[in-house]
């Protein structure tokens, strides 16, 4: 399977966790694994991560299992995450200051080149050595700098008007913050954070353990 856009987004998801573990076992010195010790470190079935992996072709050896760092390897040229990603953060306020500022991303082949504000107190200041720029800027310099990927954490009632600009841009997948179903055209992925979302299904899964 070599179109991207063709990948399941549960299996996309999964992969993201795959490479997620495998990275801390090659960090550990782990040299193989083998499908149920993947799985059930993510409470994943073998079959499913056998499965999953069989999808991209093969990877592992009967009886061998995974070795670590060559399966890495694959799964990173699978997600596009063997390269680098430029990335703008649309939103100045708290949470983007702390997700422009979050190294874990430049770790994952993704780097912030550029930050969007609207507000005049925070349009000129500098956040994760960036300075800030006014969303007016968004279609100019996105293009400029080939830019393909965003960050939007913007309140909900501008969200839509924002996502619009920059997919106008030229942006084709967005990481969403703003509590708001963005609406895209065709080819334009969105992944949604929702902390209350989450906070709920945390909630709900405490009371069932509670009663």
């Amino acid at each position: 399977m070599s179109n991207r856009q063709s990948i399941p987004k549960p299996t996309a998801r999964r992969l993201s966790l795959y490479l997620r573990e495998l990275d801390a076992l090659r960090d550990a010195n782990i040299v193989s694994i083998n499908s149920k010790q993947l799985g059930d470190a993510l409470d994943i079935t073998s079959a499913q991560v056998r499965k999953d992996f069989a999808t991209f072709g093969t990877f592992g050896r009967p009886g061998l299992g995974y070795m670590v760092v060559p399966l890495c390897e694959q799964l990173r040229k699978i997600m596009g995450t063997n390269r680098t990603w430029d990335v703008a953060v649309v939103g100045a306020g708290k949470i983007g200051q702390a997700l422009s500022s979050y190294s874990r991303f430049a770790d994952r082949g993704f780097q912030i080149v550029a930050v969007f504000d609207s507000n005049p107190k925070i349009v000129g200041t500098m956040v994760a050595n960036h300075q800030v720029r006014p969303v007016a800027d968004m279609t100019r310099i996105i293009p400029l700098r080939k830019i393909r990927l965003a960050v939007l954490s913007v309140p909900a009632h501008v969200a839509q008007d924002v996502t619009d600009r920059l997919v106008a841009s030229g942006i084709t997948g967005i990481l969403n913050f703003a509590p708001i179903r963005l609406s895209v055209p065709e080819g334009v992925g969105v992944s949604s954070v929702d902390f209350s979302r989450s906070l709920e299904q945390l909630a709900l899964e405490t009371m069932v353990e509670i009663n």
